[in-house]
């Protein structure tokens, strides 16, 4: 029997489309043992291989102590990079500068913030350490960054200890007073209004936009900073300005797949769903030939399926069924996750996508034997769209069940790095009680998952769960139009016709008021 309400059901389930969460690939190898060095899953092999200088990733400075014009640049580059949670290429970028230069500190700390984004705490602090034995022949600035990385290290080791957050951000302030227009030092502090010392431009505030609208004063084409701001108005439900910054972010780093991918973001939320749909299929595009040309494997990537998962849910969502199932369709059963590998997690979606629900099933439920508890809440999700295609809802019905019940398992996330289950489950309780859970980009994701929910529940015949639905998507987000849409439906299966067609006025107000908004440069 279905549940009635989405706080004690559909709140978890909501939970659980954070793609960050791990998934190995189907059928990928173990690594070699010449590859048992890693941090966060991804081997020593792949962070230290030597790379070039490239273009059209965005366009960081920050001067750094060293004789070498090309160090210089590869810093830069590893900066862009880190900017855009391009964790891989960034590292490898810090590495080759360290091979021009092996006395550039702040290389090691550009390691530091990387390794703290393959989530490998040590080895952030490693890096630290090392940057620490070669700030005698550092600048007075540089060794001034150094010591704030050291205070947001120690906070994000106590994530609940405000004194210490506290105490990262004065340091901050306190470097910005010395040098009130330093580039870096505006970004990390716009990043230090998010939640948890850990921020890093994901989860920006209303407090955040000062500090990067600074750096827009003076550099206007900042690519890092119109993306930061690209996912603090998404997150602040600001479709407009989101647009505006997602169409820079993209135009000025037109090789970063995650540029591309945010603009779609945003497309999505005002709408514009065929534009989104184009922005994530480039995104994937792009990211296959890296892919091809680098030798690396997607599932070091974890950018890869969560813009898969975009892809496929957009589709789902709009009754598409264009988008292609990847490769390896005939995977083995049995355990498929581990950390910064997660191309299975959105293979059941594909083929949901693709309408082959038979193998969406299989692989569905093998996620439901994993270790980690978020990735079997995935898959019972998953298994129950399958089996509602199928036509088993008794079936559908023990997996939601299934689903609600592993979900109580999931842990809290302390001291995170990204968003985790736990953050979009807070997103979804304050939806419950009424508290849009602003500065907070996994509420598109909580959407897209309410809105899943909300359609199964619907054909389903579970109408109760469906208004609850519809009731929380709502309270995440009332300026989405597919928010009023879904109350539109729940109304009219009511016999509320009047209010149902209000609804749906208002959907198509809000559809029309996302319009392209003029260029933040304008």
């Amino acid at each position: 029997m279905f549940p009635n309400a989405l706080d004690r059901c559909l709140r978890r389930i909501g939970a659980v489309c954070v793609l960050w969460i791990a998934a190995i690939p189907a059928g990928a190898a173990p690594a070699s043992p010449a590859d048992a060095r890693a941090h966060g899953g991804v081997p020593d092999s792949i962070l230290e291989r030597p790379v070039g200088l490239r273009s059209g990733i965005g366009n960081s400075h920050e001067p750094v102590t060293t004789t070498s014009s090309e160090a210089q640049a590869l810093y830069d580059q590893g900066l862009d990079y880190l900017e855009s949670y391009v964790w891989v290429e960034a590292a490898r970028s810090f590495h080759q500068a360290l091979r021009l230069d092996p006395r550039l500190a702040m290389a090691h700390i550009g390691l530091s913030r990387s390794f703290t984004g393959l989530e490998d705490a040590s080895a952030a602090k490693q890096e630290l350490a090392a940057a620490r034995t070669l700030q005698s022949e550092a600048s007075p600035r540089e060794r001034r960054r150094i010591a704030i990385r050291a205070k947001q290290l120690e906070a994000m080791d106590d994530p609940k200890n405000e004194r210490k957050f506290r105490a990262y951000k004065k340091a901050l302030d306190e470097a910005l007073a010395s040098d009130p227009d330093d580039i870096g030092l505006l970004l990390l502090r716009g990043n230090a209004e998010e939640p948890s010392p850990a921020g890093r431009g994901q989860l920006g505030t209303e407090a955040s936009i000062s500090y990067y609208r600074h750096v827009l004063r003076l550099i206007p084409d900042h690519a890092s900073a119109h993306h930061f701001l690209t996912h603090t108005y998404e997150g602040l439900g600001i479709a407009d300005s989101a647009l505006a910054h997602g169409a820079e972010y993209a135009r000025l780093a037109p090789s970063i797949p995650h540029a591309a991918h945010m603009w779609g973001h945003a497309l999505r939320r005002a709408g514009r769903i065929a534009e989104a749909v184009a922005q994530f299929r480039r995104a994937d595009a792009m990211e296959r030939a890296y892919y091809r040309n680098e030798g690396i494997e997607p599932r070091y990537d974890w950018h890869h399926s969560h813009n898969l998962n975009l892809m496929a849910a957009v589709a789902q969502d709009e009754g598409r069924r264009t988008v292609p199932p990847r490769a390896r369709p005939d995977a083995p059963d049995g355990v498929v996750s581990t950390l910064l590998a997660r191309e299975s997690l959105e293979l059941p979606g594909d083929l949901i996508a693709a309408g082959r629900w038979a193998e969406a099933l299989r692989l569905a439920r093998a996620m439901t034997r994993d270790p980690s508890s978020a990735t079997r809440v995935a898959g019972h999700v998953r298994a129950a769209w399958a089996l509602r295609a199928l036509r088993r809802d008794e079936e559908m019905r023990g997996e939601i069940e299934a689903a609600r019940r592993e979900a109580l398992a999931i842990p809290a996330a302390t001291g995170a790095t990204v968003p985790r289950a736990d953050a979009l489950e807070q997103a979804v309780r304050d939806a419950a009680a009424g508290a849009p859970s602003r500065g907070d980009p996994a509420r598109a994701l909580t959407l897209f998952e309410l809105e899943w929910a909300g359609r199964l529940a619907r054909e389903a015949g579970a109408w109760e769960v469906a208004s609850d639905a519809a009731e929380a998507m709502l309270r995440v987000d009332a300026a989405y139009e597919g928010s009023h849409r879904a109350e539109a439906l729940v109304l009219e299966h009511e016999g509320y016709a009047s209010a149902a067609s209000r609804e749906r006025d208002l959907a198509s107000r809000l559809g029309r008021r996302a319009e392209p908004a003029p260029s933040p440069r304008a």
